[in-house]
């Protein structure tokens, strides 16, 4: 398993923008399919973007396209999360996952991710 510590979460208002960074270690990051996903109180976790090992693909939850990016530095084993024009709805603790090797068909599933951060919060007030 890979160590991963997320930060740069806060308070921001709606249409702010915000950088999630995750850090790891613990294995060889840059042979991980990174993932973020987010969870909500009362709700399950959602999936929210992946990128695979070289930076090459990614994809996105459909409630963040065009609003989040994506990114990674394997220099630094980190990968980062863009947000830009937030809504309330993204209200949500975040959370960074990964998963050794290339992206899955079941990419956008909790279960396909063998290590999890802690989390970071959200918040986007109206």
């Amino acid at each position: 398993q890979v160590q991963l510590v997320e930060s740069g979460g806060g308070l921001v208002q709606a249409g702010g923008s915000l950088r999630l960074s995750c850090a790891a270690s613990g294995r060889t990051f840059s042979r991980d399919a990174m993932g973020w996903f987010r969870q909500a109180p009362g709700k399950e976790r959602e999936f929210v973007a992946v990128i695979s090992w070289s930076g090459g693909s990614t994809y996105y939850g459909d409630s963040v396209k065009g609003r989040f990016t994506i990114s990674r530095d394997n220099a630094k084993n980190t990968v980062y999360l863009q947000m830009n024009n937030l809504k309330p709805e993204d209200t949500a603790v975040y959370y960074c996952a990964a998963d050794r090797g290339i992206i899955m068909p079941d990419y956008h599933t909790p279960e396909r991710y063998d290590s999890w951060g802690r989390g970071t919060q959200v918040t986007v007030s109206s």
